[in-house]
């Protein structure tokens, strides 16, 4: 059984509740998320995600989380779908904090709190 993580965020910086969920189902596996430049086309998209595909199908995944540039993730999340392959999102809930500095500006941090998976829905 394998969780792939396919994504940016390596799960080194996960939260101990993050990977406990993930170890559900089974060994955690990084396959990190492509860079996808601004002037990419659909059809490179295309041969990127069949790329990303082959790469995560490499380890017979029984849940992938995938988490990126937009029409990438779509797109790998569609073909995963289609496969019969379970795709899972990391919901998280965000806190801000604001602080007025002295200059006159704003700061502000986000703090991401990890709660659970989500799972994708195919709508074919």
């Amino acid at each position: 059984m394998s969780f792939i993580n396919f994504s940016n965020h390596r799960i080194e910086s996960w939260s101990e509740d993050q990977l406990s969920a993930a170890r559900q189902w089974g060994e955690i596996v990084d396959v990190p998320f492509p860079y996808v430049d601004v002037d990419s086309s659909e059809d490179d998209i295309r041969d990127i995600a069949c790329k990303s595909v082959d790469d995560i199908m490499k380890y017979d995944p029984d849940v992938v989380m995938c988490q990126g540039e937009f029409t990438l993730s779509y797109a790998v999340i569609s073909m995963l779908l289609d496969k019969g392959v379970k795709v899972v999102s990391a919901c998280s809930d965000r806190r801000v904090e604001e602080k007025v500095l002295e200059s006159g500006g704003v700061e502000k941090t986000s703090f991401f709190q990890f709660v659970k998976f989500r799972d994708y829905m195919s709508v074919h």
